[in-house]
């Protein structure tokens, strides 16, 4: 097995493939997971040059949005999350506040125009570039009854952003 050696000044390619529109222009007030988002619809705007590549996405009822958070404040160690009021490990939550400030989210294939994705359930800033697009499978994206930390006895029910991380 290959040995990790940490260089901060490795180049690491990572090709924009669109952008994601949306109704929420700042953090604050936006939903801090798709799931309560409450049916907010945008757009997933795909470059040209990878249109082909939504080829048979339709078929999908739910689609993973992986992006590049590129609005979020400097990275923290430790955080306070927007469903807690103690401070937690950084990788023990999802605050946008990382290393690398890759987000993730699970929104409603509504249909597709060409190189366009109409979604529902966003939980995404306005024009945020898009990394890349994976089909949601439940039958390998669902584990209902995995144990989820603090996060099973969290005390906060904030379901919007607060601005704490931009």
């Amino acid at each position: 097995m290959q040995s990790y050696k940490h260089n901060s000044h490795f180049d690491f390619p990572v090709t924009i493939i669109g952008r994601v529109r949306s109704p929420f222009g700042e953090a604050t007030g936006t939903p801090i997971q798709s799931v309560y988002a409450n049916g907010a619809e945008g757009q997933v705007v795909v470059d040209e040059a990878y249109a082909d590549a939504l080829g048979d996405v339709e078929g999908f009822e739910r689609l993973w949005l992986i992006y590049w958070m590129d609005r979020v404040a400097t990275s923290k160690l430790r955080v306070v999350p927007y469903r807690d009021n103690q401070e937690r490990g950084l990788f023990a939550t999802r605050s946008p506040c990382r290393p690398n400030p890759i987000g993730m989210s699970v929104v409603r294939l509504l249909r597709r125009e060409g190189d366009i994705l109409h979604v529902a359930d966003l939980d995404i800033l306005d024009n945020t570039p898009l990394l890349d697009i994976k089909p949601y499978v439940p039958e390998f994206d669902a584990h209902p009854t995995s144990k989820a930390g603090w996060f099973d006895a969290c005390g906060v029910n904030r379901t919007v952003a607060d601005g704490r991380f931009h």
